[in-house]
Formats: C-alpha cells, sequence, structure tokens
C-alpha cells in the first residue's frame, strides 16, 4: 500500500507516536526504526510495517518474512517520520508488552523462593528508581539480557522505555527482557522480599559488593543517576553494597553499574 503525502492520517499518527508517551501509552504501540532491529523483531507483535521506496526495492525479501503488506512512502516522507539522523528507511509500529511483577520471578511466581532447596533461573532483577537518561535506561535493558536478569522493575517516574531513544539503545532487547513498571515501587519490594528474594542496594555506605554471594535470588535496586537512591528505597534494602573506587571517583552511572554488578552475579552463578 502506498501513502503519498505527509498529511495522511498514518503519518500524522507516528509523529505523534514519536513525540509523546501518553499517545504510545494510549495506543499501546511504539516505534522500531533501524534494519538491525526490525529483523528481531517477533513477527506477532507488529501492528504495521512502513518503508521508503528505495530500502523497499533492494530489501524486499527482508520486509516480505514478515508476511504484512508494508506501507510504501516516498523517502522524503520516510525522513519526516524517522527519529533518526541518518533514516534507513524501514520503520514498524509494535504492540507493547504488558509485564506483571509475576513475570520477573517466572515459574517461582507462586512460591516462596527461600523454602526451595535449589532454584533453576533463580529471579535476578534489576530495580531502579527515578531512572531519567533514554541512552542508560536503554544500555541497562541491553545490559540485563546479557548478564542473564530475569527482568527489571521501573519506578512510575522513570523514563519511559518505549522512548524511541530508549528502544534503540536496547539493540533489540527489549524485544525479550521484561520490563515491570511499578506503580508502588516501595510495596514492590516488599512483594519480591516475602518470596525470599534478597534485595541489595547499591550505595555510597554500602560494603564491598564483590564480598557478597548471589547465587540466591536477588534484586539490585540502582538510583537516580544524579542523586542515588531515595531515603525510602534504600530503607527497603536487606543489605546495601558499594562497587568499590580507585581515585578520586565515588560513583559509577547507572548503566555502567548495572553492568558491573550484573557480571559479577553472572560470573557466581556459572
Amino acid at each position: 500500500m502506498e501513502i503519498t503525502s505527509t498529511n495522511n492520517d498514518r503519518i500524522k499518527f507516528i509523529k505523534k507516536l514519536l513525540k509523546s508517551s501518553k499517545e504510545r501509552n494510549e495506543a499501546g504501540i511504539y516505534i522500531v526504526e533501524g534494519i538491525r532491529m526490525f529483523k528481531e523483531i517477533p513477527e506477532d507483535s507488529i501492528d504495521a510495517i512502513y518503508v521508503s521506496n528505495s530500502f523497499y526495492e533492494k530489501n524486499k525479501d527482508i520486509v516480505d518474512k514478515f508476511n504484512l503488506e508494508p506501507f510504501v512512502v516516498s523517502d522524503n516522507i520516510f525522513n519526516s517520520i524517522s527519529d533518526t539522523g541518518t533514516p534507513q528507511g524501514v520503520l514498524a509500529l509494535v504492540k507493547m508488552n504488558q509485564y506483571t511483577l509475576d513475570d520477573l520471578l517466572g515459574k517461582y511466581s507462586n512460591k516462596n523462593i527461600s523454602s526451595l532447596d535449589k532454584c533453576d533461573d533463580e529471579p535476578f532483577i534489576i530495580i531502579a528508581e527515578r531512572l531519567q537518561d533514554p541512552g542508560n535506561a536503554g544500555t541497562i535493558i541491553r545490559t540485563a539480557e546479557g548478564a542473564g536478569a530475569t527482568g527489571i522493575i521501573l519506578s512510575k517516574d522513570s523514563v519511559d522505555i518505549y522512548n524511541p531513544k530508549v528502544v534503540r539503545s536496547t539493540m533489540g532487547s527489549i524485544f525479550r527482557v521484561p520490563v515491570y513498571v511499578s506503580q508502588d515501587l516501595a510495596a514492590d519490594i516488599g512483594t519480591l522480599k516475602d518470596k525470599g528474594v534478597i534485595i541489595y542496594g547499591a550505595h555510597l555506605k554500602g560494603e564491598n559488593f564483590f564480598d557478597k554471594d548471589y547465587s540466591k535470588p536477588c534484586g539490585f535496586l540502582i538510583g537516580n543517576e544524579g542523586n542515588g537512591l531515595s531515603d525510602e528505597i534504600s530503607a527497603t534494602a536487606d543489605e546495601l553494597i558499594k562497587i568499590p573506587m580507585k581515585g578520586k571517583v565515588e560513583s559509577l552511572n547507572a548503566a555502567t553499574s548495572v553492568a558491573v554488578i550484573g557480571y559479577e552475579v553472572l560470573k557466581q552463578r556459572l
């Protein structure tokens, strides 16, 4: 199907989705742009596909494998709906996943983990409070997948994970990592603790991070890029931990902290 005008309602809809988290949430749709991520989208998640004329001429086989007729637009129109400086010519509208806290606990959601003799795929959850930077958020989602985290919890006042910059930064991990947006972070942390998940808080007053055993079900509290964890959320931790530093550095940014923590957990569990 061909679209020939920027005044087309579908083109206007895409522009709204790019700019507004409210529009995205109301529609339950977000935008994925670029060939690499496009190839990774689960087929049943795609709502619509938009391609430029030049892209479709060269990559018809890649687009047509999804068995969904694309909307073809001129290169100029595609550039008007792209959120990148160098548009690649392919964009998809993708249905949002609606995860619950139980999704992050997997098969242990209905059990008290601490009562089990041994858990396979024990919960390993990243819990971020007031995360604001889109690049950090996307990198955390990607790092969480690489380190084997079972999911991520974000406080409701964090950056929208379906912000186009966040989506691009995940490099496809957003399709595979459960991310749950908490309306009451302290209460949800309490639920995890009741299930037997040990909660560690990354904090300047914490003990040496590398001295702990993370082989058991665990969650890690990561604070705002500028201010760290709030006192309320810090108080929910079973233990406070600190990544040791050399020089005059006091702390790492949120994404780097998740990388250090995540791969120590992975190393211990391997």
